[in-house]
């Protein structure tokens, strides 16, 4: 018999993963490119900000898929 709850669990739990590291990454992308715009203007403070929150989300990204594989990877969990 399938157990469909845990199947739409593990369903929601996959696209909710995978959106949140697709957003964390995109969102890195547009903030690196705004940061860097020289046509946009704006005080060299708020250029650096925009900057180092692209990094963040960068890093948010890369500590998402390092959890993806720590839960898949038996070894781990030793």
């Amino acid at each position: 018999m399938i157990d469909w709850a845990g199947f739409f669990v593990v369903a929601a739990a996959t696209i909710l993963g995978a959106g949140s590291i697709v957003l964390f990454f995109a969102l890195g992308v547009r903030l690196g490119a705004e940061g860097k715009d020289p046509l946009r203007g704006g005080e060299q403070r708020r250029r650096l900000g925009i900057v180092a929150a692209s990094r963040v989300c960068y890093a948010l990204a890369g500590i998402a898929v390092l959890y993806g594989v720590y839960l898949m990877v038996p070894y781990f969990k030793h």
